[in-house]
């Protein structure tokens, strides 16, 4: 049985979450990883001109989050924990967060996330844990197949 309709269904449910709206991504999930992207736009700058660390928290929690859900099939995982490093700041382009499962056990999840500029150099790298929650994967928060 092919995994792709449960990759689909986790891409519309990202790309439907109401403050993704706001930052217009794009998603590409596959087995144990998962690839998100935004364009950086000047609302996203702090007070310097820049992106503003929430920009690449979100890049970095969102890739990692989708990775580890590729694995969970039944229910929404949640983040307990993400440590991230900023390298360099962002000013424009794309910002891309790939994010990798690195352990995974029934209970505990780990995943990498490294995030790269549109130049393809690395702008931050974090670490994160996840535990799967008790809320099902179902259509009610948009757990379903595009169209």
């Amino acid at each position: 049985m092919s995994d792709a309709p449960h990759f689909r269904k986790l891409e519309q449910m990202y790309l439907s979450a109401p403050n993704n709206r706001y930052y217009e991504p794009t998603i590409q999930v596959t087995p144990g990883k998962a690839v998100v992207s935004f364009t950086i736009r000047p609302e996203f700058y702090h007070a310097a001109g820049a992106a503003h660390g929430s920009i690449y928290f979100k890049a970095a929690d969102d890739a990692a989050f989708f990775a580890v859900n590729s694995l969970v099939t039944e229910y929404f995982v949640l983040t307990t924990n993400l440590n991230l490093t900023l390298l360099r700041p962002v000013k424009e382009g794309v910002i891309t967060g790939t994010g990798t499962v690195i352990a995974a056990s029934k209970r505990l999840f780990q995943a990498e996330s490294t995030l790269v500029n549109a130049e393809g150099q690395e702008v931050a790298r974090a670490m994160a844990t996840f535990i799967p929650s008790r809320i099902p994967l179902t259509s009610d928060i948009g757990y379903r197949l595009p169209g």
